[in-house]
């Protein structure tokens, strides 16, 4: 495993001197931006298309709901996997594979005749998907010292915030305008262009001469080797409790304000998108944060925020302090914290793991997305016709994602 001074040779100053240079980073971090989209796109596209999917397949909603799950699974399952190929192989080739699968992947659930078809393409979707997800981060790390990857994560948080406002809204003008199907059909095209622009624009970024061993041996001792640094764990564990949380507020929120609190589609939607605005507003602010302060002293703080904000919420759940209004201030309060957390949890859990950086990004991506689904299935099963169970949850993962940054990373 290397340390950061022996992965420095592949990296550059965020700041490159140059017109040209600084030309080049940017459009490197639109690449890796509208890549890193890509399995949020997916998710939150098609989800206004749920009952009309039902309806057509003749299913049920639980059914439905399935191929959100599935597709969180295979999210979680396909970053162990590209990871360790992305180390042996290189970025750019296992990249390609994962966009070109997830393109037909996506052909396939638009032309899906049964809720099996949907369900088995929905997995074959994410599982070429997570090489989006966790290759870039690999690529950042490549390319980027410590302070300046944080930076970059902020632009890709920019980029990639814009998904949960667009997405459900172009969802729902598709479903009215041409049906369900033609959702699946953009986000085809989606993976083919972003194919194209790899293979034009995305220069390989790892070296033969620093990539690892191939075979299963390699594979496991590396993911030994990284679960056992007591820093990482502590990392990553952060980041996933706090993807936890803000999943805990995606699966509930609509219950939340439309049933309990009786906003309409629209408000509910403008709701969505002001937190989604403080999750892009605060990871822009995090671009001076990092310049001035510590990464690990920003880092702790926006987690401790959050857990605040979590244990606040659960408060104003529980007594109606506050009312709506207390509830939307508390949430945009936690979702501005997390677009300062992960940015800069992902720089740290990458910084020191240059020559396997894809395996590190990988764990990184299982820890989010499989804390994520269980978050998720939690509070499913919590359901009581309150907020409470969406507090809770959201709550419990942010205070426990401090606790162990504050007692396994520093």
């Amino acid at each position: 495993m290397s340390s950061p001074s022996s992965a420095n040779h592949t990296q550059t100053d965020f700041n490159i001197a140059g017109r040209s240079g600084a030309q080049q980073a940017r459009g490197l971090v639109l690449i890796l931006g509208i890549l890193t989209a890509i399995g949020p796109l997916a998710i939150d596209m098609y989800l206004p298309a749920l009952p009309e999917i039902a309806s057509e397949l003749g299913a049920d909603a639980g059914a439905v709901q399935l191929t959100l799950s599935v597709f969180m699974m295979g999210m979680a399952v396909g970053q162990a996997f590209y990871g360790p190929i992305a180390d042996r192989f290189g970025r750019r080739a296992p990249l390609l594979a994962g966009l070109v699968v997830f393109s037909i992947a996506a052909f396939e659930c638009a032309g899906a005749q049964s809720m099996r078809a949907l369900l088995f393409w929905r997995l074959v979707m994410a599982l070429g998907g997570s090489a989006s997800m966790v290759i870039p981060r690999a690529v950042v790390r490549d390319r980027f010292a410590t302070k300046d990857s944080a930076r970059v994560y902020s632009a890709l948080m920019l980029i990639l915030g814009v998904s949960p406002i667009l997405a459900p809204t172009l969802g729902g003008w598709m479903l009215g305008a041409t049906g369900w199907r033609a959702i699946f059909w953009v986000l085809s095209g989606v993976g083919i262009a972003s194919t194209i622009a790899v293979a034009w624009g995305l220069e390989e970024s790892l070296p033969p001469d620093k990539r690892t061993a191939g075979g299963l041996g390699p594979v496991l001792r590396t993911y030994g080797e990284l679960l056992r640094n007591r820093s990482f764990l502590g990392v990553v564990l952060a980041a996933g409790l706090t993807l936890g949380g803000l999943f805990a507020y995606l699966s509930a929120s609509a219950f939340v304000f439309i049933q309990l609190h009786g906003l309409t589609p629209s408000q509910y939607a403008l709701v969505f998108g002001l937190n989604a605005a403080g999750m892009i507003g605060a990871s822009q602010l995090n671009l001076r944060l990092v310049g001035r302060f510590s990464l690990r002293g920003v880092l702790g703080t926006a987690l401790f925020v959050n857990g605040l904000a979590g244990l606040a919420l659960v408060l104003a759940a529980a007594t109606g302090w506050g009312g709506l209004t207390g509830l939307i201030a508390l949430l945009f309060l936690s979702m501005s914290a997390t677009g300062v957390i992960f940015p800069n949890i992902s720089a740290l859990a990458m910084a020191p793991f240059g020559a396997v950086a894809g395996s590190a990004s990988a764990l990184l991506g299982v820890f989010q997305f499989g804390l994520a689904a269980a978050a998720g299935a939690g509070i499913g099963l919590a359901h009581n016709d309150t907020a409470l169970p969406m507090a809770i949850g959201l709550a419990a993962c942010a205070v426990a994602a401090w606790g162990v940054f504050r007692t396994l990373a520093n």
